[in-house]
Parts: structure tokens; sequence; C-alpha cells
């Protein structure tokens, strides 16, 4: 069982799933309302994923605290991009948007890493990656704007989807900043770390929510969905991702994530009963492509 053959194998299997873990939370994001505030979902979520972590690597964590404690300022600022804005600002847009618009959305975010890989850091970029980005971003806006192209100063606007698209740009920031600070840590403790940057981030955040007088009461659902983000495509998506890595490759792996709008519209379709536009068919089209060819011969960080 545990041989070379059966680990490849399960990578191949894990390489389809991978990206239905990621859609759970679109789902718990549009069950959210009403049942728990977006940052006490993300403080729960973000809380649970990063103790489970820390105990699996608390003897790398300790072995390297004298590093962890001279770079505390930037598993704060991870933190806050990661759990904070792509955490808490996605379930905070989802009361307002569809599963649907957030899945596609958010797909742009390895075109902006692209992008931001070459003006921040220096990377080459090629008129084919240029042209992906163009087609992406395009494929953004179609959805935004329901494909209302002629009549932009009729179409109405979605607070939910400007949530998305900030909390995509943070996405890109977490992914450059993870790139450009280098770290002695292994992939999960290095997760750990922002968890626990992204947490006391997020408290200050969850307690005023609490406090509010229109905070619903705790509830055995509001476990239920903390407890899902939490290990599905919290810890889940983020094992089965590196385990994905490390037996097939970057290069192959990196395939999966074009799987994540088509996984997420077809569960929001199929679960929440969201109906499908002609605006969120065209955009996929738009944007899958575009994806692939922006970011096609880049190095991208995981998602999350």
């Amino acid at each position: 069982m545990n041989t070379p053959e059966f680990r490849e194998r399960l990578a191949l299997w894990l390489l389809w799933i991978t990206p239905a873990l990621w859609s759970v939370n679109y789902i718990v994001a549009r069950t959210a309302p009403g049942v728990v505030e977006p940052h006490m979902l993300a403080l729960g979520r973000w809380a649970l994923a990063g103790c489970i972590l820390t105990w699996v690597v608390r003897k790398e964590l300790w072995h390297q605290r004298q590093y962890l404690r001279e770079t505390a300022w930037q598993y704060l600022i991870l933190g806050a991009l990661g759990m904070l804005v792509c955490g808490a600002w996605v379930y905070q847009g989802a009361q307002t948007t569809t599963a649907m618009n957030i899945a596609l959305i958010y797909a742009a975010s390895p075109v902006l890493i692209a992008l931001g890989a070459v003006l921040w850091l220096g990377e080459r970029f090629s008129g084919r990656q240029t042209l992906g980005v163009l087609i992406a971003l395009s494929g953004v806006f179609h959805v935004v704007v329901k494909g209302q192209w002629g009549s932009l100063g009729q179409v109405q606007w979605v607070a939910g989807d400007g949530w998305i698209v900030l909390a995509m740009i943070s996405w890109a920031g977490y992914a450059l900043l993870q790139k450009k600070w280098a770290s002695p840590l292994s992939a999960t403790a290095r997760l750990a770390a922002i968890c626990m940057g992204g947490v006391l981030v997020l408290l200050p955040f969850a307690a005023w929510e609490y406090m509010q007088s229109d905070t619903p009461p705790w509830s055995l659902q509001a476990t239920w969905l903390v407890v899902s983000a939490g290990l599905v495509p919290g810890i889940g998506a983020y094992w089965a991702y590196g385990f994905c890595q490390k037996m097939l490759g970057a290069s192959r792996v990196a395939a999966s994530l074009y799987m994540g709008p088509l996984y997420g519209g077809l569960t929001a379709w199929l679960v929440l009963g969201e109906s499908l536009g002609w605006h969120h068919v065209m955009g996929a089209l738009l944007i899958l492509p575009g994806i692939y060819l922006a970011s096609r011969n880049t190095n991208r960080a995981a998602k999350a």
C-alpha cells in the first residue's frame, strides 16, 4: 500500500478531487449568511486548521523559533492577506453574490500573480502571456457586468462581486510575498505559522462582530460550517495539493487549478440551486484559456 506506484496512483486520483475540496468553501460562504458572521467564520476556520497543523509540525516550529520571532511581522502580513482578506472578505462578498461568481472571479488570481511577478519580481513576460492576461481579465469583467457591455450604466452592480475582486487581488499579493520572502520552513510549517498570524489579525474583527446586537447566536450549524471550512478546503485541499506536487511535479499539478471554476460552478448549480447564465459560460470561456496562456511558464503559488 505504501509503494511508489500506489502513491502515484493516489496522487493522480487526488488531482481530480482537490479542486472539489476547494469548491466546498464556496458552499460554506453562501450558507453562512444569517448563521455566522464573516470574520467569526474565518477566525474559526483558520484557528482550527492552525491548531491541527501546529500540532503536526510542533517540533519543526520549536526548532525554528528564533527565525519565527525575527520574521513574525511577515506572518502577520501574510495572515492579513490570506486569512482576513481572502477569508473573511470572501464570506462578506458571499452575502450578496453567488458561489458561481466567486469561483469565476477568483479564478483570475493566477493571472495577477503572473503579472505581479513581472512588474515586481522582475520575471519575463511573453506576448502570449500578455494576451492571456487581457483575455482572462475581460472574462472577469464580463461576469461582473453580467455580460451587459453595451449598457454598463444600467447594470445592477453587486457589492459582493467587489469584495471578491479585492480578495482576488489580495491573494495575488499573498502568493507574491510568499515567493519573495524565502523561508526555511516546510510547506506545512509555513502554513501553520501563517494561520497563527491570520488568527491574531482576525481576532479584533471577530470580537467586534460578536459584540454587535444583530449577530446570530452561535449554533450547531455555525460549528459545522467552521469545521467544514477548516478541514475540507483548509487542511484537506492544502495537504492534497502538496502531496500531488511532491509525487507528480508542480507543472502537472498546476493544470488542476483550471478545473476550480468548473467544479465551483457545478457545485453551486447542483447544491445551491444557483442559475447558470450565459454570462457565466462566456466568462468561463474567456477566463480559463486566459489563465492557461498567462501562467503557463510562470512559477505559481498554491491556492486558498
